[in-house]
């Protein structure tokens, strides 16, 4: 076990010295903490050559010790990060997972300029010409040739994420649907009309069987749905959604599958907390930022309102699972009383400048009802912005009907106010052609559409969220936000290393024009609201977990301008996800420079 530590002392000779002649815990932070600071003051004075992207990363490496030797930060974190080595130092090891180990390991590298980020995965074996030797058209042919190959090399990464407009899945997946159009004794007019594909949803055992007829399911996925069945835990699949996965699981179907079909693990969960749910799964504490019924209120002048509070398909990572139990659920219509009243809220709140209509899903409901609830926003003329939160255009893109959008038109008032629609695409494998003439319907309004992208296990590969950007410009979605994994419990199988979504954004999201790139990733801190993530300034870590976790510290967004208390946020370790990308096939040296996002 101890030579598991060997390769940190063999990086830094001098800090395994100087903890292991500490006599005391004391003792060895304040030797550590000295010797940090006589190195970063080295560096700074430039007495010793460094490169500037090799202080980059030493110097990120640096202020991160320093902050996880803070006894302050200690008592916030509720563990000793100092103390584990020091015992290691000392006693040969201590009691700590190997990903801690990795954790220090990649710190102390930084620190030694020995990071090994340069050439990326992207560059690597590529010849970079020494451009300060050319000058004029020369240097802008050069320059010109080394980005073409750039390009290609993203070409080949983008490509492995295909789209459903590719034409062999578009002929794959009309094969789906006749498959599904026979099981169910249906037509194609059937398939057309998105009040047959409500009626259709997959949602009970009888659902289930279905399912099987259609696709092969794993043993896992078979035990987890019947158990979310059988104790009323949220599942349910549209036709529309069914068709687009693929007879076998495949890496392409992956992470459509994995959005409606929940691992045990989380079902597990689900069933211990059957009589606390409400509050156990309640991430975001909706509870306490609900000012009235249906609403629920995190910023100074945008609340949203949830006049129906189910969907036709249900996400396994869904926020709102501690209130949801199925598609169509007979509680999630609010009564009209409940409605009005949310309504009125708006209406006397002058501080509401923007409204989110969401739930649920809203366009569940009828034509009549979503007239009318846009009809009495559109009355308060403190509202300057309407947006309808639907995930329709990808599990039922049936649902945008000419007649539904007559209603958006009559709503959407430039110089007065817009209308927009946000939706919920997470893969390229979700893009349709129905999907593309929904959103066509849309914009020929004038109305935009925006997406908010959750960055799961499913869609984190090298260029799959980047894949995804490109396919929705295509089809005149804008990227909107990307969230993080919500920290809820039940949802850890999904969940995803801050610093990969870091590194995503800078390294891969960053190569794209900017245009394609205009979503911000954000953590969605309970009770307070989005950070976002790009901020160095809004995050820090404070720790490493004695089983590799990184523990951070968020500074909410309103810090500088109101007194808010920080959140602490223990994220998955990021040893754990690239050994679950290994398992799924992945090189984990193509993601070698996430140690270096903090």
């Amino acid at each position: 076990m101890a030579s598991r530590w060997q390769r940190c002392w063999d990086v830094a000779p001098e800090i395994h010295l100087l903890l292991k002649e500490s006599d005391s815990l004391e003792a060895a932070r304040d030797v550590f903490v000295g010797y940090l600071q006589s190195l970063d003051w080295s560096h700074r004075r430039e007495a010793a050559e460094m490169d500037p992207w090799d202080y980059v990363l030493f110097n990120g490496a640096l202020e991160c010790l320093k902050n996880i030797f803070s006894p302050r930060n200690e008592r916030a974190a509720k563990t000793s990060s100092l103390e584990q080595l020091w015992r290691a130092a000392v006693d040969g090891d201590a009691d700590v997972a190997d990903d801690f180990v990795d954790e220090f390991f990649h710190l102390f590298k930084a620190l030694k300029v020995q990071a090994e980020v340069y050439p990326s995965m992207l560059m690597e074996g590529l010849e970079v010409p020494d451009f300060d030797e050319y000058k004029g058209r020369e240097a802008g042919k050069r320059r010109s040739d080394y980005l073409d190959e750039m390009s290609r090399r993203m070409d080949e990464h983008l490509s492995r994420y295909r789209s459903g407009l590719d034409p062999e899945i578009i002929g794959k997946r009309i094969e789906n649907r006749e498959r599904i159009l026979a099981v169910l004794g249906a037509d194609p007019d059937d398939w057309n009309d998105w009040r047959w594909q409500f009626r259709h949803v997959f949602k009970d055992e009888s659902g289930l069987a279905t399912i099987k007829k259609m696709i092969t399911i794993s043993p896992e996925h078979d035990r987890s749905i019947s158990l979310a069945l059988e104790n009323g835990i949220p599942f349910g699949v549209t036709p529309h959604y069914l068709h687009l996965m693929d007879r076998m699981p495949s890496d392409l179907d992956f992470a459509v599958r994995l959005q409606v079909f929940p691992p045990l693990r989380y079902v597990d969960k689900m069933i211990a907390h059957r009589k606390d749910r409400k509050w156990a799964f309640d991430f975001m504490r909706e509870h306490d930022t609900s000012p009235a019924d249906l609403v629920t209120r995190r910023y100074p002048r945008v609340a949203i309102v949830k006049p129906y509070d189910s969907c036709p398909q249900i996400c396994v990572y869904c926020q709102r699972n501690w209130e949801i139990t199925s598609p169509f659920m007979p509680s999630a219509m609010a009564s009209m009383e409940s409605i009005e009243a949310a309504l009125d809220w708006y209406a006397e709140h002058e501080a509401m400048m923007d409204v989110l209509l969401t739930g649920g899903d809203p366009l569940v409901m009828d034509d009549d009802l979503i007239d009318r609830i846009l009809g009495r926003l559109s009355e308060i003329p403190h509202l300057a912005s309407i947006r309808i939160a639907t995930r329709t255009p990808i599990t039922v893109p049936q649902r945008i009907t000419e007649e539904l959008c007559e209603i958006f038109a009559s709503y959407h008032d430039l110089g007065r106010r817009s209308l927009s629609v946000v939706t919920h695409l997470m893969h390229p494998y979700e893009v349709t052609p129905e999907t593309l003439e929904a959103v066509k319907r849309i914009r020929m309004l004038g109305m935009d559409v925006y997406n908010q992208q959750v960055f799961t296990f499913a869609n984190s590969r090298r260029f799959e969220t980047a894949a995804l950007r490109v396919v929705m410009k295509k089809i005149g979605i804008d990227p909107y936000y990307t969230f993080n994994m919500k920290g809820k419990s039940e949802m850890e199988e999904y969940a995803v290393p801050i610093a990969r979504i870091l590194q995503e954004r800078k390294e891969e999201a960053r190569l794209l024009p900017g245009i394609f790139r205009t979503d911000e990733p954000v953590f969605n801190v309970p009770f307070l609201g989005k950070d976002h993530l790009r901020a160095w300034q809004n995050h820090e870590i404070i720790a490493i977990q004695p089983d590799g976790r990184r523990t951070y510290r968020f500074l909410p967004w309103e810090k500088n301008i109101v007194q808010v208390k920080p959140y602490i946020y223990d994220d998955v370790s990021i040893g754990g996800y690239l050994e679950k990308l290994r398992r799924r096939g992945e090189d984990p040296e193509k993601y070698r420079s996430i140690w270096y996002y903090y």
